[in-house]
Formats: C-alpha cells, sequence, structure tokens
C-alpha cells in the first residue's frame, strides 16, 4: 500500500479521498437484487454502512500518518527539496508574483510543511536568497587563488565569475528581483555580511601579493575590484536579449561568450598592470580553468 493510498474492495483510494464521495450512498455497500433493488445483508443495512465508512476514514488517517512520517525522518531533505523549489519559483515569477501552492506542490509537501520547516513566503523568500549567495561564495573559496600568481588568481576569478553566472541564471532574476525591492529584505539576513568578508579578504590578499610582486602597480579596493568583475559579467547577460537585437548579435552563442570573456580578462589585467590589453591575447590560458569551472 502506498502512502498516499490504501486498497479498498472497490479499488485504490486516495489519502485524500473524502469518505463521503467513496461511499455516496448506501446503496453502493448492498448487494443488488432484481432490477437493481438493494438487498440489505441479513436486515442490517445502518450497522453495515457505519462499519464500511469507519474502515475508510481509518485507512484515510493511516495513509495520512506515514505520509506524515516519511517526511518527519528526513527533514533536511524535505527542507532542501523547498528551498529549491522556491529558488526555482521565486526566479521565474518574482517574489510578487510567486505562489506558495506551486512551491509545495513541487517539492512534494504541503503548506504545512512548508512553514514548520521554514516559515510564512517572505521568510522563505529570504532563505532563498541567503542560499543562492551561500553557494557562489563556497564554491569561490575552492578557486585556491592563495596558491596562483596574482594575474592568473584574478583571471581566474572572472572565469569563474562569468561561467557561475552562466550556470545559474536563477542567481541573477533573484538578484534582479531583490534590487527592484531596495534589498528589503536583505537588510534582514543575519548571515550575507558575514559570508562575504572572507571573501574581501582573499581579493585583497591577492591585489597586496601582485603589488608585492611587481605584477600589480596600484592597490584597488578589493570590493571595487569585484564589483567591476561581478558588473562586466551581470550587464552582459542580464541585458543580452535587448542587446542582441540592437546590435544585431546573438550575444550567447559560444563564439560570443568566449569573446567577451577574453575581452573581460584583458580589461581588468590591463587596469591592474597597467599594460595594453593586447598583452593578454584573445583567449583565456585552458589551465586556468577546473572541469568544474567549464563553460557551458
Amino acid at each position: 500500500m502506498s502512502v498516499s493510498s490504501f486498497e479498498t474492495g472497490e479499488g485504490s483510494v486516495s489519502a485524500d479521498t473524502d469518505p463521503s464521495s467513496a461511499f455516496p450512498s448506501g446503496r453502493h455497500l448492498l448487494p443488488q437484487g432484481e432490477k437493481g433493488r438493494a438487498e440489505p445483508p441479513h436486515s442490517q443495512t445502518a450497522p453495515y454502512v457505519l462499519q464500511q465508512t469507519l474502515s475508510v476514514y481509518r485507512a484515510i488517517e493511516l495513509a495520512k500518518a506515514k505520509r506524515v512520517l516519511k517526511w518527519q525522518r528526513d527533514p533536511e531533505g524535505m527542507r532542501l527539496r523547498i528551498l529549491e523549489a522556491a529558488k526555482q519559483e521565486f526566479a521565474a515569477h518574482g517574489l510578487a508574483g510567486a505562489r506558495v501552492d506551486r512551491i509545495a506542490a513541487n517539492a512534494g509537501a504541503n503548506k504545512r510543511m512548508l512553514y514548520y520547516h521554514v516559515g510564512n513566503k517572505e521568510d522563505l523568500y529570504l532563505a532563498v536568497l541567503e542560499g543562492a549567495y551561500e553557494k557562489i561564495r563556497s564554491e569561490e573559496r575552492g578557486l585556491d587563488l592563495e596558491h596562483l600568481d596574482p594575474p592568473e588568481a584574478i583571471e581566474r576569478l572572472i572565469d569563474f565569475t562569468w561561467n557561475y553566472f552562466l550556470r545559474n541564471p536563477e542567481f541573477l532574476a533573484l538578484l534582479n528581483t531583490e534590487n527592484l525591492a531596495k534589498a528589503r529584505h536583505l537588510k534582514r539576513s543575519t548571515k550575507v555580511k558575514s559570508m562575504h568578508s572572507p571573501f574581501v579578504e582573499m581579493i585583497r590578499t591577492v591585489v597586496r601579493r601582485g603589488v608585492e610582486s611587481g605584477d600589480f602597480r596600484v592597490a584597488v579596493d578589493p570590493v571595487q575590484l569585484y564589483i567591476s568583475i561581478a558588473a562586466l559579467c551581470f550587464f552582459y547577460l542580464s541585458n543580452s536579449a535587448t542587446l542582441s537585437v540592437i546590435f544585431g548579435r546573438d550575444l550567447l552563442k559560444k563564439e560570443a561568450r568566449d569573446e567577451r570573456l577574453a575581452h573581460m580578462v584583458a580589461l581588468v589585467l590591463a587596469a591592474l598592470t597597467g599594460k595594453s590589453t593586447a598583452d593578454f591575447g584573445k583567449a583565456v590560458k585552458p589551465g586556468l580553468r577546473s572541469p568544474a569551472h567549464q563553460p557551458v
């Protein structure tokens, strides 16, 4: 017997079945006589119907109990499924257009589970935002920038940021939604600022090493540097549809994406080193890309 159904003599009945609809009339429970006339078994019609109805209720309650036990045995798995479904919903429809019913359905949950694991709609949206930032910061920590020469470290950071945005368009959509709200929800977060401090220090260390080695001419502010890198990637991708029409190019075809990445790397390294963009060639060195960060 499945979690959401049970077997009766008439077939499978959902755990959400209304018993009155399963047995709309006592006549369905009685043997049929001539011309469809119901014959009460042993003239005990009322007790027979009552017994069968109670059986239906018991089976429904048992199915519901099993369904509850299933998600209670794996609460973290259920929470992750809710957050993933919510991320897709908020990215596609924004906060105002997102529907809790759709999130619950896509997560294989119900509203009660959703409220239990995360909270109301705005709490869920903030949890999705925090999760989105945590994911990108976590992957950035794995870039191993501290063991690369400073120019190579910056090149790898640009390559990662570009390809991360390409692989995770829902991240860009969430950023657009929250910026339209003037970061009203992000201001409530107690996690986001602490996530970014180590990241800023990682960039600061790369820049300082570059100045000390003579590779970079100036110790640029690490926050400004990262905002510039993110902006070069973000604007191109978030406006690719309109820009493709305006300039008569498909800005998302592979050749165009590769050209854009090479241009961004040359532009940023030229600014840091004081050299010409021509000194950095037209292609990113293949060895700087780890398998996890290959272009899509």
